[in-house]
């Protein structure tokens, strides 16, 4: 399958992470994310990736992400992610971590 030379672009902003969590990412790993949508892009679709979420202080999470698979039910679409900034690697790893005992 060829790949378009166009990327497509999801930028999204929300109120807090666990807003960011329950309307939009399911489930969001190291490695990806599956993306709530009702019009998911077709398996191979490249994707610029920016999501703004509200925590202790605004941060942003980019990159270039690939779709590699779309489902109905619930909609939506499993993207991997290609390339992280490391700041949103490290913010992933961060918000991904066991919280820690005192």
């Amino acid at each position: 399958m060829a790949r378009s030379e166009e990327r497509v672009t999801i930028n999204k902003e929300f109120d807090s992470f666990d807003q960011f969590i329950q309307e939009y990412v399911t489930n969001i790993s190291r490695t990806g994310a599956f993306i709530k949508t009702k019009t998911p892009l077709p398996i191979g679709t490249e994707v610029n990736l920016r999501f703004t979420v509200i925590m202790d202080d605004i941060e942003t999470i980019e990159g270039v992400g690939e779709v590699v698979r779309v489902q109905t039910d619930p909609p939506g679409m499993g993207v991997v992610f290609r390339e992280l900034s490391d700041y949103s690697q490290n913010l992933i790893n961060n918000l991904l971590a066991p919280p820690r005992s005192k």
